[in-house]
């Protein structure tokens, strides 16, 4: 048995709105143990809407409509549906005194076309809608098919889907098992490389892994199906293990970490300060730093050197030599970091210098070109990328300005967290 959702609304195709209706019922499909294969979105066209509901209807058992419940012209859900199944619409006297209380309440008359929303299939039970006026269905048109239609408003629709879906599909046998996930994350590798490293375990039934890439970052997704979130949480363990194993410091973390939070927790375990210095990324390191909670007991602050003249005087970085090589270059990048690690008396500076674009780029030094500094006790270092075009990791071609300033600073962290890794905190 497996579940599709049917989106309905051209508002959703002109991408005037954000279909977060399909990804919650997805999401509440796997916390439910129900498959799920595939979703559609269309237009508030009847014919459109019937070809889907054919296709869906040979390949699914439960169809989840959202949307075209309203009482305007264009809302033709429940009439569509019951059209496609030859079955004549039948008015429930109890809607039309759900809908006019519910007005009254408001201190408004029901209109003529909210009588609209009262027309069922025949043979349908009443999906109730304890916050606005649109009712949806329960209706099995035929055997081994069960259709559940909701208003597209989300506050609607999860009240009528928690209240009253779950309980209905779990006393028809749905609901008996659960989906869990754990999403193991990466940085500094491609997804073809990782792909790599992984392939024998995209085979795997249950659990299953697949890799996604998105933003700069790699992704390994580890699923399991079974009667209870401890029990797939059980086949997934083994798993989870046997990857981290295979792609080492590459795993930065897994689910809600990010490189912030992980760098984070090492500086605090080794009882280190950091401060930085940026220039393209005006500011954009500082800020994913400050947005963790707790932040202030390892980070004591940062510079935005953008002019080459604030480099100087701040951060003491050699005039010569912003003159001879520029602004963007491993040199200063290395003074950046160390001219802030000295000025705000910290364990660990971390630098960013480089061109953002999308103007200012040479055929020597192009849009993309960043330079990441990092001074430790003992020594310091720099970095060089291009993310521009192909680098070497999952950045893929240039995505424009905040682009390279969001994988810069991502990949200075990523750095200073494999630096405090090698020295095993």
């Amino acid at each position: 048995m497996s579940a599709e959702i049917i989106s309905v609304g051209t508002e959703l195709l002109l991408g005037d709105i954000l279909n977060s209706n399909a990804q919650f019922l997805a999401q509440q499909f796997a916390e439910l143990g129900i498959p799920h294969y595939f979703q559609t979105v269309v237009g508030d066209n009847p014919e459109r809407l019937k070809s889907a509901i054919a296709v869906a209807s040979n390949r699914a058992d439960l169809l989840i409509f959202t949307g075209g419940l309203g009482p305007t012209s264009d809302d033709l859900t429940t009439e569509t549906i019951a059209d496609f199944f030859s079955t004549p619409l039948i008015e429930k006297p109890e809607i039309v005194e759900d809908i006019a209380q519910k007005f009254a309440q408001r201190g408004r008359q029901m209109t003529d076309n909210n009588r609209k929303q009262a027309l069922l299939p025949e043979g349908a039970q009443i999906l109730y809608n304890p916050v606005g006026s649109a009712p949806g269905m329960i209706w099995q048109p035929r055997p081994n098919l069960t259709i559940l239609t909701f208003p597209g408003v989300p506050s609607e629709m999860k009240v009528m889907w928690q209240q009253i879906a779950v309980p209905y599909l779990k006393s028809q046998g749905w609901g008996q098992a659960t989906i869990a996930s754990r999403t193991l994350r990466f940085w500094g590798i491609s997804e073809s490389m990782l792909a790599e490293k992984v392939a024998m375990f995209f085979d795997l039934q249950n659990p299953t892994v697949a890799p996604y890439a998105n933003l700069g970052e790699v992704k390994l997704r580890i699923s399991a199906r079974a009667a209870s979130r401890n029990a797939a949480s059980a086949l997934i363990a083994p798993v989870e293990q046997e990857l981290r194993q295979i792609t080492g410091i590459d795993c930065y973390g897994a689910d809600e970490d990010s490189l912030a939070s992980v760098v984070g927790d090492l500086l605090t375990a080794a009882q280190s300060t950091l401060s930085i210095a940026e220039s393209c990324t005006g500011g954009r390191l500082g800020q994913m730093i400050t947005a963790i909670s707790g932040s202030s007991t390892y980070f004591m602050g940062g510079i935005i050197s953008y002019d080459n003249a604030v480099k100087a005087a701040l951060l003491g970085v050699d005039s010569q030599a912003l003159e001879q090589v520029g602004a963007v270059s491993a040199i200063v990048a290395e003074q950046m970091a160390a001219g802030v690690r000295a000025r705000l008396n910290t364990t660990w500076g971390l630098s960013i210098t480089g061109i953002a674009g999308p103007g200012g780029g040479t055929d020597t030094k192009p849009v993309g070109l960043v330079y990441i500094g990092l001074a430790s006790p003992e020594d310091v270092t720099s970095f060089e990328f291009r993310f521009g075009g192909s680098c070497g990791v999952a950045l893929g071609a240039n995505r424009g300005r905040d682009w390279v300033q969001r994988v810069s600073a991502c990949s200075a962290l990523d750095q200073l967290r494999r630096r405090l890794l090698e020295r095993g905190v």
